[in-house]
């Protein structure tokens, strides 16, 4: 079966271009706007070599794994485009719900899924890492580039990475990367619409800390040379994450690595 948009977003007016196979989605979605592509445009494989998550961190994505990106050129500034990160990961729950039910009723078993977000942009599942999502952007004619990398793992995950990684066949959520596509490419039109070029990040707050993984539990991020330790309290008007100190001290912190409960007191996951 081929990659296709779902209704929703071919209601929209958002167009698609798939590989069999390619180096990065996301390096393929920055040429198409460096050569006037406005977008909305999706760019998804199921077989990506040259992955890369945060911190040019590579990204292993075997054969029927979803990678895919989506670009959009938008007047906005760098940190309200930021925030669009957490859209992101509310689409990517959204969709895993929708398939990890459909695919759970198909094969007669229970429905419930335990999918998380952690801050700043992975989707988890019983704790493990599933999903990756990143940012990037440039100035181009007409306003901000932004595209928004999405890597799920479907068939297979790697192991031997600092956090514990798992896939949806290994939950037993036996979707295709298709499938999962075009469950994904309607809630990204549905999360996109709500924030409103960040008018609506008021409401995606609220429903991402719905989701939150480590809400109210022991952190240590680690940003650079520095480790912030403490209660994950909240995230800001500004998608920042809140951590109250035991000193009394609420520190905000805007980018970095998040380690939970025991792992956090020894910085590792």
């Amino acid at each position: 079966m081929a990659f296709a948009l779902g209704p929703r977003a071919s209601a929209a007016g958002t167009r698609l271009i798939s590989f069999p196979s390619t180096g990065s989605t996301n390096v393929e979605a920055l040429l198409c706007a460096r050569a006037g592509e406005r977008g909305p445009l999706w760019l998804v494989t199921d077989h990506q070599t040259a992955g890369r998550g945060r911190r040019d961190r590579a990204w292993i994505s075997p054969v029927g794994n979803l990678a895919a990106s989506v670009l959009e050129v938008i007047e906005v500034t760098p940190p309200v485009a930021a925030t669009l990160g957490f859209a992101a990961g509310l689409a990517v729950e959204t969709a895993l719900q929708q398939v990890s039910v459909e695919a759970r009723l198909r094969a007669g078993g229970a429905i419930a899924a335990p999918f998380q977000l952690k801050w700043p942009n992975d989707v988890l599942a019983g704790g493990r890492k599933l999903t990756g999502i990143l940012l990037e952007a440039e100035p181009v004619a007409g306003g901000l580039a932004v595209v928004v990398g999405i890597g799920i793992n479907v068939v297979g995950a790697p192991e031997g990475t600092a956090t514990a990684a798992t896939s949806l066949h290994a939950l037993g959520i036996h979707v295709g990367a298709e499938e999962l596509f075009a469950a994904l490419s309607d809630a990204w039109t549905e999360w996109r619409g709500r924030w409103d070029r960040g008018r609506g990040f008021a409401a995606l707050r609220a429903a991402w800390l719905e989701r939150a993984a480590g809400l109210g539990q022991r952190v240590s991020v680690h940003s650079g040379g520095s480790i912030v330790e403490g209660i994950f309290e909240t995230i800001d008007s500004a998608g920042c994450l809140v951590v109250a100190t035991a000193s009394g001290a609420r520190m905000t912190v805007s980018a970095g690595d998040v380690y939970f409960g025991g792992a956090a007191s020894m910085g590792a996951a």
